[in-house]
């Protein structure tokens, strides 16, 4: 296996292989059905494990280690009985702006699937983000995110009810929320605070999201505000790891460092 340094600078240094050279079978493995796969192209069918253990000498289980990686990082996909190459991941910008902004801008069509709709007193935590009275009435929206049918992720957005009286009525829930806010109320978006992180999925957000348990998940959580500062919504964001990633732009701090 050899090493350049005129490689991908996005990708691991030297295909991730140490200096010493020992690398497990399975990684080495992973390694050659990386590069079949960016000759087969996107939608390909692999050939069949009993065919790829013969080719890279390796045993089965070695294999299948291989391809279990390949399916977490989102590189293959499992299609029914066999296995495709999958396409790239979608592009989310953290910034104020709505997922069917993100990504319908990379020519996919965004959905959503409503779960539930449900109204509740607000509880002490929340009412601490939402700048509520503890049993104010709060709306809690959960939806399942699609791309082109494809299901991608999981929403859950809290918003108080004095501020959307008429969602359960007024409101299509495959629609973009910020859009109607805006359009609808007038409502504009100032600033928001996010925090992202790994997780696993529950069972349930797994079932929801036709995911195995064992995926990576990225997890966001952001508490957005009015232009005049007043807390609006409060959201759990739940996006597959195999097919998403994140972007932002980092510009140069105002003051002394």
């Amino acid at each position: 296996m050899e090493f350049s340094y005129g490689q991908d600078p996005g990708a691991p240094v030297r295909s991730g292989v140490p200096e010493h050279g020992r690398i497990p079978k399975y990684y080495a493995a992973k390694v050659e059905i990386a590069a079949l796969l960016a000759e087969l192209g996107e939608g390909e069918v692999l050939p069949t494990e009993r065919e790829l253990a013969a080719r890279f000498e390796v045993s089965r289980e070695t294999l299948r280690q291989a391809l279990r990686e390949l399916v977490l990082e989102g590189r293959l996909r499992r299609a029914g009985r066999g296995t495709v190459v999958a396409g790239p991941k979608l592009e989310q910008p953290l910034a104020l702006a709505s997922y069917t902004e993100g990504v319908r801008g990379q020519g996919r069509r965004p959905g959503r699937h409503l779960v539930g709709l449900d109204r509740f007193p607000c509880p002490p935590a929340l009412a601490t983000d939402l700048g509520l009275e503890v049993g104010a009435p709060v709306w809690h929206m959960e939806r399942v995110l699609l791309a082109d049918d494809e299901r991608v992720g999981l929403e859950s957005t809290y918003v108080a009810v004095a501020r959307v009286p008429d969602l359960a009525t007024d409101f299509v829930p495959d629609s973009s929320f910020y859009a109607y806010l805006h359009e609808r109320l007038g409502i504009a978006f100032g600033d928001a605070d996010e925090r992202l992180e790994t997780v696993l999925a529950t069972p349930r957000e797994a079932l929801l999201i036709g995911t195995p348990g064992a995926l990576p998940m990225l997890l966001i959580h952001r508490l957005s505000r009015d232009t005049g500062g007043r807390p609006l919504e409060r959201v759990r964001s739940l996006y597959r790891g195999d097919r998403f990633s994140f972007t932002t732009h980092l510009g140069t701090p105002a003051g002394p460092s």
